[in-house]
C-alpha cells in the first residue's frame, strides 16, 4: 500500500510540474532507444496506409462509380495533409531522439566498449563536432527535407502559382544549405544524410549479451566481471573469447584501410572538374523546378525532363572522370564512403522514371494497365489499390519523387 501511494504521489507531482515532463521524457527515450526506434518505424509505415485505407472504405460505400471517384479525390485531399503532418512530425521527432541518444552516449565512460561506427557516422560526426555551423546547416537541411511535401500540399490550396513559387523557394534554400556545407567541408562531396544516424547505446548491447534464452546470466559469469582493471591507468582489459570462437573474434578485430584513416580523409576533396560537377549537382533541382514551372501548362513536354536528367547524368560522369584522373587507382581507389555515395546517387537516377514527361508518357500508362489487370484478384488487388492511391501524389506533387 505504501509503495502504491508513493507511486501515485510521484506521478501526481510530476503531472503538476510541466517543467519536469521534458527530463522524464528524455530519460525514457534514452533508456528505451531500441523500442522508440521500432515505434517510429511503425508510425512511418502507418502514414503510408492511412490515406489508402480511408479512400478504399469510402469508395466501397459509395453508390455509383462516379460518386466513388469524386468522393475518393475529395477525401484524399482532406486526409493527405493530416497523414503528411504525422509523417513529418515523426521524422522531426526522430531527429530530436537522435540528438538525445548521441548526447547520452558521449557522456558514458570511455571504459564502456562501443560498437564500431560506420564510415558515414565517423565522417558526419567529425564535422558536426568540429563545426557548429555545419551542424546547424545540416539540421536545417534535414528539417526542410522532412517537411517539404507538407508545405507543398498547403501551398497547393492557394493555387498553382503559389505552389510553384514555394517549390522553387524550397529548392533554393536546400541548394544554399548544400553549397555552405560544401564550403565548410573544404570542397568534399556531400553525403546523404548530412547528419550522423542514430547510434546504438553500448549499454543495451551489454545487456543483450548478458541475456541467454531470456534469462539474465549470473553476475559471476558476466564477461564484464571477468575483465581486469589496470590499477595505474584505470583502463579495462576485456576477457578472453571462447576457445571455439577465436576465429570470429579475430575477424571482428581486423582493421581496414578506411578504419585507420582520419574521418575527413574518408572523402577526397574535389577541384576543377569535380568541383564543377558537385556544384551543378547541387543546383540541378533548382534548374529543374524552374523548367517545370515554365512548362507547367504542358505536362507531357520532354524539355524539362531531358534538361534535369541530362544535367544529373552529366554531373555523375564528370565526377567519375575526375576520380579516375586524381585518385590513385581510379574508381578502385575510392573509399567505402565514396563508393556508397556514388551507389546512392546511381539508384536515385531511377526516380526519373516517376517524374515529368517520362512519367506522363510512359510510366503512368504502364501503371494503369498493370493495376487494371490486378483488380479482382486476391492480394494483387490490394497492391493495385495502393498504387492507385499514390498515383494521386505522383500526379500532383513535385516533392513526392524528390531525392535531394
Amino acid at each position: 500500500m505504501n509503495a502504491t501511494r508513493n507511486l501515485e504521489s510521484a506521478v501526481s507531482a510530476a503531472l503538476l510540474r510541466p517543467s519536469s515532463w521534458l527530463p522524464l521524457y528524455e530519460e525514457f527515450v534514452t533508456k528505451n532507444a531500441s523500442s522508440v526506434s521500432q515505434v517510429e518505424s511503425a508510425l512511418r509505415s502507418l502514414t503510408y496506409i492511412i490515406p489508402g485505407w480511408n479512400c478504399r472504405s469510402i469508395c466501397e460505400s459509395s453508390a455509383t462509380a462516379e460518386k466513388a471517384d469524386s468522393f475518393f479525390l475529395g477525401r484524399y485531399r482532406d486526409s493527405e495533409i493530416s497523414s503528411e503532418c504525422v509523417h513529418s512530425g515523426v521524422q522531426l521527432l526522430s531527429l530530436y531522439h537522435n540528438a538525445l541518444v548521441a548526447r547520452v552516449i558521449s557522456r558514458l565512460p570511455s571504459t564502456i566498449p562501443r560498437s564500431i561506427p560506420t564510415p558515414h557516422t565517423r565522417y558526419t560526426k567529425y564535422w558536426t563536432s568540429r563545426s557548429p555551423l555545419y551542424h546547424k546547416i545540416a539540421l536545417t537541411l534535414q528539417m526542410v527535407q522532412y517537411t517539404e511535401l507538407l508545405w507543398e500540399m498547403i501551398a497547393r490550396r492557394r493555387g498553382e502559382k503559389v505552389r510553384w513559387r514555394l517549390i522553387i523557394f524550397i529548392e533554393a534554400i536546400k541548394a544554399t544549405c548544400r553549397l555552405i556545407l560544401l564550403h565548410l567541408t573544404k570542397s568534399r562531396p556531400l553525403v546523404n544524410p548530412p547528419l550522423p544516424e542514430r547510434e546504438v547505446d553500448p549499454r543495451s548491447i551489454d545487456e543483450m549479451d548478458s541475456d541467454w534464452n531470456g534469462m539474465r546470466t549470473p553476475v559471476s559469469e558476466r564477461s564484464s566481471d571477468l575483465s581486469w582493471t589496470m590499477p595505474r591507468t584505470g583502463l579495462t582489459l576485456p576477457s578472453l573469447p571462447d576457445a571455439n570462437d577465436v576465429s570470429n573474434f579475430l575477424i571482428t578485430k581486423v582493421l581496414t584501410a578506411d578504419d585507420i584513416k582520419p574521418p575527413k580523409a574518408l572523402l577526397h576533396r574535389v577541384t576543377g572538374q569535380g568541383q564543377l560537377a558537385e556544384v551543378l549537382y547541387i543546383l540541378r533541382p533548382v534548374f529543374y523546378a524552374i523548367a517545370l514551372q515554365r512548362y507547367s501548362g504542358d505536362r507531357r513536354s520532354w524539355r524539362p525532363w531531358l534538361a534535369g536528367f541530362g544535367l544529373e547524368y552529366l554531373c555523375r560522369q564528370l565526377a567519375k572522370s575526375d576520380f579516375r584522373e586524381r585518385v590513385a587507382g581510379g574508381l578502385r581507389g575510392l573509399t567505402g564512403l565514396e563508393r556508397e555515395e556514388l551507389r546512392k546517387r546511381g539508384w536515385a537516377l531511377g526516380w526519373w522514371a516517376m517524374r515529368g514527361a517520362f512519367y506522363e508518357n510512359l510510366t503512368k500508362p504502364c501503371l494503369q494497365v498493370l493495376t487494371g489487370s490486378m483488380k479482382g484478384k486476391p492480394l494483387l488487388d490490394l497492391v493495385g489499390s495502393v498504387v492507385d492511391d499514390y498515383e494521386y501524389l505522383w500526379d500532383n506533387y513535385y516533392f513526392s519523387t524528390a531525392t535531394m
